[in-house]
C-alpha cells in the first residue's frame, strides 16, 4: 500500500512538472505582463521582478526585447481596468528607433527598468537626429547633454547576474502620455521627436532636472522645436528627414555673404554671389532689402533620392518653406538641367 502511493505521488509530480507553466507558454504575440489570472501562479515565484501594482509581473521568456517593442502593456496606475499599450505603426521612425535605444542604452547600462533618460540618450546618440538638430538650434551643446545624461544614468541603480527582460518605467509611461498630448496639438498623425522632447519639461524624474543643468527654458525648448518644424505637420513616419529643408539642400548665400565665407567664382553663380553681397550692403532695390538668397543644391537635392516619392517629398519640403517665408526667400535654381542627364525619367517630369 505505501509503495503504490509512493507510485502515484511521483507520478502526478512528473506530470506536474510537465505541465506548461503560465510563462512559458507565452507566445511572442503575448504583452509583457502576465495577466491577473495567472497572478497566483507567479507572483509568489522567487527571483520575479514584479512592477508597478504587486499583482503585475514580468514574463521572463526568450527574445524579451523583441516582445517589448512588438507590443507591451505597462502596469495600470490602479487597478486593471486601463493600460498603456506601446504600437509601432504610431510612431516615426525616427521616434521608434529612440524606443529601441533607449531598451538597448538600458541593457547595456545594466539596468532592467527603461526609464525617461534611457530614451534621452538614445535620441541623443541617432546620427543626425532631429533632438541634437533641436538643441543645437537653442543653442545648447550636445555634448553637455550627452554627458549629463549619462552621469544621471551611472547614479541609477544596476542589476548583477542576467537581466530577464526590459520593464517599462511609471515615468517613461506618462512621458509617453504628454508626448501623446503634444501629437494632438499639434494636430499630427504620428509621434515625432519633438513630442517627447517637450514632453520632457513634465518629466519629475529626470527631464526637469536635465534642462535646469543646462539652463534650457520650456519656452526655448518650443522656440526651437518651432524653428526647426516650421510649418511643416507630421502627416507620414519620415518627417523629420522633410524638416530645414532649405538648411540641408540649400545654400544661404546671403548669411555667406554677412560673414564673408562666399569662395570667389567666375561666370553666372559669380552674378549671384554680388548679388548676395549687395543684398547683405542693402545696395538692392526696395523689394530685395532684408530678403534671403538661397541657392538650391541640386546635387543634395537628388542625393540618396530612390525612388519618386523620395525627390518629390524633397521638392515639396523645399518649395513650402519658400512659400511659408512670405517672399522673404528667394530661391535660385542652377544646374536643374543635370536632371536631363539622369537616367530616372520621373525626376525630369517632377521637375
Amino acid at each position: 500500500m505505501l509503495v503504490r502511493t509512493l507510485v502515484a505521488r511521483f507520478a502526478r509530480s512528473a506530470a506536474a512538472r510537465r505541465r506548461p507553466s503560465p510563462l512559458s507558454i507565452a507566445s511572442a504575440n503575448t504583452p509583457l505582463l502576465a495577466s491577473p489570472e495567472v497572478e497566483g501562479a507567479v507572483s509568489r515565484r522567487p527571483g520575479v521582478p514584479l512592477v508597478g501594482a504587486a499583482k503585475w509581473v514580468v514574463a521572463p521568456f526568450p527574445s524579451m526585447e523583441k516582445v517589448f517593442l512588438r507590443q507591451y502593456h505597462s502596469p495600470p496606475q490602479s487597478g486593471y481596468g486601463s493600460s498603456s499599450q506601446i504600437n509601432q505603426g504610431e510612431f516615426t521612425e525616427m521616434s521608434w528607433e529612440g524606443i529601441v535605444g533607449a531598451v538597448d542604452a538600458a541593457r547595456m547600462n545594466k539596468q532592467q527598468v527603461v526609464e525617461t533618460e534611457h530614451l534621452m540618450k538614445a535620441f541623443l546618440e541617432q546620427k543626425d537626429g532631429l533632438a541634437r538638430r533641436i538643441f543645437a538650434k537653442a543653442g545648447v551643446d550636445n555634448t553637455a547633454v550627452l554627458q549629463a545624461t549619462d552621469q544621471f544614468i551611472s547614479s541609477q541603480p544596476k542589476i548583477t547576474g542576467d537581466i530577464s527582460g526590459p520593464v517599462i518605467g511609471q515615468n517613461l509611461v506618462s512621458l509617453l502620455d504628454n508626448a501623446r498630448k503634444n501629437k494632438k496639438d499639434f494636430g499630427d498623425e504620428f509621434l515625432s521627436v519633438e513630442h517627447f522632447l517637450l514632453a520632457f519639461c513634465l518629466d519629475k524624474r529626470f527631464g526637469q532636472q536635465l534642462f535646469k543643468s543646462i539652463n534650457l527654458s520650456e519656452k526655448e525648448l518650443k522656440d526651437a522645436v518651432t524653428a526647426v518644424r516650421g510649418s511643416q505637420r507630421v502627416t507620414d513616419q519620415n518627417p523629420e528627414g522633410k524638416y530645414q529643408a532649405l538648411e540641408k539642400y540649400g545654400n544661404d548665400l546671403t548669411e555667406l555673404a554677412r560673414r564673408g565665407k562666399l569662395d570667389p567664382v567666375i561666370g553666372r553663380d559669380d552674378e549671384i554671389r554680388r548679388l548676395a553681397q549687395r543684398m547683405v550692403r542693402g545696395d538692392v532695390p526696395e523689394p530685395l532689402l532684408n530678403r534671403r538668397l538661397i541657392s538650391l543644391d541640386m546635387g543634395s537635392l537628388l542625393a540618396g533620392a530612390k525612388f519618386r516619392g523620395d525627390f518629390e517629398e524633397r521638392l515639396k519640403a523645399v518649395l513650402k518653406e519658400v512659400t511659408s517665408s512670405n517672399g522673404q526667400i528667394i530661391l535660385f535654381i542652377d544646374e536643374i538641367h543635370t536632371v536631363e542627364q539622369l537616367e530616372e525619367p520621373w525626376m525630369l517630369e517632377t521637375c
